[in-house]
């Protein structure tokens, strides 16, 4: 980082800068002329809305590390502005930003309704469950606006198509009528994220997102409803949230959590150096620590996204969390999902007006 750059927080922002994307051939870097254009406040960034004209919107993947093949994000970037998140080097595909552009310049699918009815009743289309809002969080603020994840859950309700969801917002609620539904035919599970317990922490990683009591609220809404419930405990932080794992586990299975998963922090591309920059401004005393610990868990680098290790990483910090994990989850009961029904499947007709000969 340039010398004479003043790193300053933005209010409701997780982000400190907008760095340039790794795509860019020119780099901007803020720079003090000597005439205090530094000095002030930082400036407020707002929210802005862009059509995403992408013609599908079911994404496949072959990573054998994750439990589904297909998903679906109603948006690009994401408001929560989780200052660790994983999908932000995605906006810079876009010629945009990971840091304040992912949190504050969003994209979103109109057309998702239709876009989705096509793919499903495409003749060649094989029944696997659909992961709702996994790079973004389909429930983010925008979402009370747009109602997209809900035009999304009505389709996979009406074809009976099973789906599994990860959020960190109290609006899911909001949709308990078709999650109740789809739970009754076994189609559903929900993953509620909970990063920490301590608000003031929470505040400064997540500023966008929930309170970390309110989503244990949720969790126990859903769970009550006889939705099955899982808590994600991600990312885990070395010397910020570590030391919480347990309780977390224990207060989401307190709540009706079934099950139970963590990830350790990932810092892929861009994510890296924001991360390191919101380290200074808010653990600047812990910060050479907390990456120290991070590069003991990635053999001696700050990211490591090979597959099978990239979620857990390696070497004695990992294991011992990885210990500490399995020791809880025997303990507090927890146990795998079930496994969803993909034969109730029912492809809806085709969008082109055309009625079938069958």
């Amino acid at each position: 980082m340039n010398r004479n750059q003043q790193i300053k927080a933005n209010k409701g922002r997780a982000a400190i800068s907008n760095r340039t994307g790794r795509f860019e051939t020119l780099n901007h870097e803020p720079f003090d002329d000597g005439w205090g254009t530094l000095d002030g406040p930082a400036e407020t960034i707002s929210t802005t809305l862009t059509v995403d004209t992408a013609k599908t919107v079911i994404n496949y993947n072959q990573s054998p590390d994750i439990s589904f093949d297909r998903s679906i994000n109603p948006y690009r970037g994401c408001e929560h502005g989780c200052v660790y998140c994983y999908a932000r080097p995605t906006h810079t595909w876009l010629g945009l930003s990971a840091g304040l552009d992912f949190e504050s310049r969003l994209f979103y699918k109109p057309d998702i309704a239709e876009c989705l009815q096509t793919e499903l009743s495409h003749p060649k289309y094989q029944c696997q469950a659909i992961a709702l809002g996994v790079n973004t969080d389909a429930y983010q603020p925008v979402e009370r606006k747009l109602g997209l994840t809900r035009q999304t859950l009505e389709i996979l309700a009406e074809t009976q198509h099973p789906v599994v969801m990860i959020s960190k917002s109290s609006l899911i609620e909001r949709d308990l009528d078709i999650l109740t539904e789809l739970a009754r035919s076994n189609l559903v599970h929900v993953s509620i994220s909970i990063t920490t317990l301590d608000r003031k922490i929470a505040r400064r990683l997540e500023p966008r997102a929930a309170a970390p009591q309110r989503r244990l609220k949720t969790l126990a809404k859903l769970s009550e409803a006889g939705i099955p419930t899982s808590a994600m405990i991600a990312p885990l932080i070395p010397l910020l949230n570590d030391s919480e794992l347990e309780t977390i586990m224990r207060q989401a299975k307190q709540a009706g959590a079934r099950s139970a998963a963590y990830v350790l922090l990932r810092l892929p591309h861009e994510t890296r150096e924001l991360f390191k920059e919101w380290l200074l401004i808010h653990a600047p005393l812990k910060a050479e620590h907390v990456m120290s610990l991070i590069r003991d868990t990635r053999a001696g680098k700050e990211n490591d996204a090979n597959f099978g290790r990239r979620m857990r990483g390696t070497g004695e910090y990992a294991s011992v969390l990885e210990q500490r994990f399995n020791l809880s989850y025997r303990k507090l009961g927890f146990y795998r999902m079930p496994t969803l029904d993909t034969e109730r499947f029912k492809p809806p007709q085709p969008v082109t007006g055309q009625l079938s000969i069958f």
